[in-house]
């Protein structure tokens, strides 16, 4: 299943969420919409713009090239390179398979996932903020009433800023030892990690690993470097 073959579901609840949080926050009495109010535009047009900026990210994302591996390769599948059962294709620096964009993630569009979650979470805790603003609690079915669209906003935003924190540093992580979900969590049965005398064999120092993980503007042959740690005497 190529990007855009299915997942419609998904991505209609995330548009959907997302543009409806953001409603809530500019129709209840929040920062936001005081400044609306009194002519202050500026900070209002911005929150607009990043939430679409990050809706944009996440349909870029979801419907990207994750890396497929072509039909005329399959035969030699290329190192780090793993067959998705969700997707049926096999994906360069295979990461995972996201059911939140429902595409994997892997060498073509990690970088861009990542962009995608900083401006997610940044995105999450302005709102968190600006809900917190409007909040006033009073022990009353009327207020309930009156609030319960931003309260229910507020958890909505509170639980995806908590998910969205931890996804982002932990894939930070693991970028930064040149690493992926996959073979983090099965290492010990992933033949060439399995096999080799060092725990990683792509790990080239930090700043080398963010080097080539967000600026490299070509696919990497994981071959080359795997040997070439293999061959370096101990």
């Amino acid at each position: 299943m190529r990007p855009g073959g299915g997942g419609s579901l998904a991505r209609a609840a995330y548009a959907g969420l997302s543009w409806g949080v953001a409603l809530a926050l500019f129709l209840h009495r929040t920062d936001l919409r005081k400044q609306g109010e009194q002519g202050e535009l500026l900070q209002p047009l911005i929150f607009v713009l990043l939430v679409l900026c990050s809706v944009l990210l996440y349909f870029v994302v979801s419907f990207m090239d994750p890396g497929f591996v072509e039909s005329n390769e399959e035969e030699k599948q290329p190192m780090r390179a793993k067959h998705c059962q969700l997707c049926r294709h096999c994906v360069r620096r295979y990461d995972h398979h996201c059911p939140w964009i429902e595409n994997c993630v892997g060498e073509r569009n990690h970088p861009l996932f990542i962009v995608y979650l900083a401006v997610q979470l940044v995105v999450l805790l302005w709102s968190f903020h600006v809900a917190w603003s409007g909040l006033y609690f009073q022990q009353s079915w009327e207020w309930l009433q009156h609030n319960i669209f931003l309260l229910l906003s507020f958890l909505v935003i509170a639980i995806f800023t908590i998910v969205v924190l931890l996804l982002l540093v932990s894939h930070l992580y693991l970028v930064s030892c040149n690493t992926t979900t996959w073979e983090f969590m099965s290492h010990h049965r992933i033949s060439y990690l399995r096999h080799c005398d060092s725990e990683n064999p792509f790990d080239q120092g930090v700043i080398l690993n963010l080097w080539r993980f967000f600026c490299a503007c070509r696919l990497v042959s994981w071959e080359k470097i795997y040997f070439q740690e293999d061959s370096d005497p101990v």
